[in-house]
């Protein structure tokens, strides 16, 4: 998921200069900028960024579903209620705690591009790099399949049960929210001209304001086939055929043969030691190994001495990003297409080396690539679940950029995904666009382990900010003392302007934006680094966490002030 659409910029820029210029309600214990205690509870917790999905979660749970069960039907509901980031035309990544077997599961769902759209077919028609919305940066949706492997692996209670929650809103309609009702609004010009897609969010003629009713029958019948057809009613069925059918007839490449062929991959999750706590991210076409290399650089200097919002603090944190933005952009890729140096890039070792290219008392216009870099050869919604049985699950799903493509197949209540757009169309690099190939990803679902023990399940939507937050709430925890809501709810730092996988190149330092929580010094002392400060309202992401105690056995669970989400637990 990418930042917001303006209207809702507009909103919460308003909101942070609001917030800066008063202060929040005076809480007796904890950080002052906390806005609520953590949910504490025994036998079940969710964390999801809509109130109702987190209910319909623990729903499933107490009819006697898996945790993972339970993240599917919320991920379902979430489909309908915040369909400004996800759905069944996006892709889907989790990690999975598996308490019978003390292990983590990795899990990547996500699409590959049409076999005839060719790297040729956009030199044809002039493009250096493809467009956001439309039909040409459509893949193959994965999160439907992605759902079927979670539930055969990890599932509990019938696919039909599962969903029927989800369904159930979709006929009688819900109540909508008011984070997602701004962002819902404010993609009507943009993406009003793509068929379908005003006849499937704004039936009547405008989107809902919050506390609206919003129903989608459309999507209720797309659901109803797939909980009796399974998987197969989706990328073989009668909705597969409808979505090649739509995309022909609309100048698109996205074929039945593409859904039919599709697959998810089971992947082995990869992890860097932060202070004596393993942290979790899934390998490449992914951007999760960004936060191991980050926090591998991070480890050299001693920020609890420094502390938190202190200039070396901030500035640290800034240059060891742009650091892994530049493999990031460069190395990140599908593996199937490119051998991605994973262990060499997440080393403490290579860490070390590119923890010298850091002058503390200056900011960077540029670093360069750590590794070769050349082939050789071949908006977004996190959720977390924990269930009685202590399996846990990180989910993370999305379609880019807010709705996605803007393409709504005939009748079947869902946009397509815009993940192509984060191909490079150069040749010769890892990411460089290829037929039935997977496109560089920005969601990642996260997970931290404590002595080979579950320790904790979280993951922060929003595009590029999300390794930069995963390592912001690690350092909030271990360095600073914070607890799982505090270290959500702490003034953010965000970047922008690195290297992108798409070709582009940071040569300017980028800019630097910080939360209103932060004051006027640890500003000033940036600006004196040579940091260039910019506002960045509505793009610091949304933050979900379930901890858990197992002195106590006890979960924790967390969700921000900036989604209109919640944790709850029983």
């Amino acid at each position: 998921m990418v930042p917001p659409m303006k209207q809702l910029l507009h909103l919460l820029a308003a909101v942070s200069l609001l917030v800066h210029s008063c202060h929040a309600g005076d809480r007796p214990t904890g950080r002052k900028f906390a806005t609520r205690s953590e949910v504490i509870a025994r036998h079940g917790m969710a964390a999801t960024s809509q109130p109702l999905a987190t209910q319909v979660a623990l729903d499933i749970l107490k009819q006697g579903g898996s945790a993972v069960d339970a993240a599917i039907a919320a991920n379902a509901t979430l489909g309908l209620m915040e369909p400004t980031g996800n759905g069944i035309g996006g892709d889907l990544f989790a990690i999975v705690w598996d308490s019978k077997t003390q292990k983590l599961h990795g899990l990547n769902a996500s699409g590959r591009s049409p076999a005839s759209l060719t790297l040729e077919e956009f030199r044809k028609r002039d493009l250096e790099s493809i467009p956001p919305f439309g039909p040409l940066p459509v893949t193959v949706p994965g999160c439907v399949d992605g759902w079927f492997a979670l539930h055969g692996k990890f599932g509990k209670l019938p696919m039909k049960d599962v969903l029927a929650p989800a369904i159930r809103y979709c006929e009688e309609g819900f109540p909508v929210s008011e984070v997602i009702a701004a962002g819902w609004r404010g993609s009507r010009n943009t993406l009003s001209k793509y068929p379908g897609f005003l006849e499937t969010y704004f039936p009547n003629g405008k989107g809902p304001a919050t506390g609206d009713i919003f129903r989608n029958p459309m999507l209720a019948a797309t659901l109803k086939q797939i909980a009796v057809g399974g998987r197969d009613a989706f990328y073989k069925g009668e909705i597969a055929h409808t979505i090649a059918d739509f995309m022909q007839k609309h100048g698109g490449f996205l074929s039945y043969e593409d859904l039919a062929s599709h697959r998810s991959e089971w992947v082995e999750p990869v992890s860097a030691n932060y202070r004596g706590y393993d942290v979790w991210e899934l390998p490449p076409n992914g951007q999760g190994i960004a936060a191991l290399q980050i926090l591998n650089v991070l480890e050299g200097y001693d920020l609890k001495t420094a502390g938190f919002g202190s200039a070396d603090h901030l500035h640290w944190f800034v240059e060891a990003k742009k650091l892994a933005f530049e493999d990031r952009a460069r190395l990140y890729a599908d593996m199937d297409f490119a051998k991605v140096p994973v262990q060499k890039l997440i080393s403490k070792e290579y860490a070390n080396e590119r923890r010298k290219l850091i002058n503390s008392n200056k900011a960077a216009a540029e670093y360069s690539v750590g590794l070769p870099h050349a082939l050789e050869e071949g908006d977004t919604i996190y959720l977390t679940v924990a269930d009685k049985d202590h399996n846990m699950v990180s989910l993370i799903q999305s379609n880019y950029r807010g709705f996605g493509s803007g393409m709504c197949p005939d009748g079947l209540g869902f946009c397509l995904q815009d993940r192509g757009q984060l191909f490079d169309l150069a040749e010769g690099r890892f990411n460089t666009y290829a037929p039935g190939k997977r496109p560089f990803h920005t969601i990642i679902p996260a997970f931290v382990t404590k002595d080979g023990k579950p320790f904790m399940s979280f993951g922060v939507m929003g595009g590029a900010t999300q390794p930069q937050a995963h390592v912001q709430i690690i350092v909030n925890m271990i360095d600073f003392g914070m607890n799982t809501q505090e270290a959500g709810d702490a003034p953010r730092i965000l970047h922008q302007g690195s290297s992108q996988p798409t070709g582009d190149q940071m040569t300017d330092g980028g800019t630097v934006a910080l939360e209103s929580g932060f004051g006027k010094k640890p500003r000033e002392a940036l600006k004196a680094r040579g940091h260039k400060l910019k506002p960045a309202p509505g793009s610091f992401g949304g933050y979900q966490a379930i901890r858990y105690d197992a002195d106590r056995d006890v979960y924790f669970g967390a969700s921000e002030s900036r989604k209109d989400g919640h944790a709850a637990g029983y």
